[in-house]
């Protein structure tokens, strides 16, 4: 049960602003189980060829400083993690966002007894969805990927409380979300503006959010 952020500019940007306003949000939210979000966190940025990453084991609002090291950037991505287990916390390896090629990937949500006829690399589930992402993006576009994804975990597993996904190219930013229940802690939100167009897992202020339509892949 994770935060996260995807944003697109117009034109590169300075990121910090956005970023900071994430982690104030992040450090004052608490799931509907009273759990936080400082297990860690990661962020990604387009630098006009390739994704650059940083990951970190402290809380997002403990580790701001670190924003001001991040260029100017048309599109960037932000994971603050809350581990679902004990025995998975301060594994950096399990940090999002989770990248290959041209395609950054985040996840939050609690899907339960999933039992797909194959196999799929990965220790933890976030780690498993997004193996089974690439499965289809390897072989469809991005939108037909994500409603394949989608219908497969639906399929396969025996409860699904949320699945919210979040995805870049390089060029777009994608988002999809899905929930049973807990409708204000798992409804992703979008903002739109002349400069940047946002997907946030919660109401930042100084930005006019709407909540996504429901199970619908959305794209900017």
């Amino acid at each position: 049960m994770c935060r996260f952020l995807l944003a697109k500019a117009r034109k590169p940007i300075n990121p910090t602003p956005l970023l900071s306003d994430f982690a104030k949000m992040a450090k004052k939210s608490k799931a509907y189980d009273g759990d936080w979000q400082g297990d860690g966190w990661g962020c990604a940025w387009w630098n006009g060829r390739k994704w650059e990453q940083y990951l970190s084991l402290k809380p997002v609002w403990e580790d701001e400083d670190f924003f001001r090291y991040i260029p100017n950037t048309e599109l960037f991505i932000i994971h603050a993690r809350s581990a679902s287990f004990e025995k998975h916390k301060n594994r950096i390896r399990f940090n999002q966002p989770f990248i290959k090629g041209k395609y950054v990937f985040v996840f939050n949500g609690l899907l339960k007894g999933v039992t797909l006829p194959y196999s799929l690399s990965g220790q933890i589930g976030s780690e498993k969805i997004w193996s089974l992402l690439q499965k289809y993006l390897e072989k469809y576009p991005t939108k037909e990927a994500f409603k394949k994804t989608v219908k497969e975990l639906n399929k396969y597993a025996k409860y699904i409380q949320a699945l919210n996904i979040g995805l870049s190219d390089g060029k777009n930013i994608y988002a999809y979300t899905q929930f049973a229940k807990h409708e204000e802690y798992y409804h992703l939100r979008h903002s739109h503006s002349k400069d940047v167009d946002i997907v946030c897992s919660e109401v930042m202020k100084g930005y006019e959010f709407e909540k996504m339509i429901l199970k619908t892949v959305v794209n900017w």
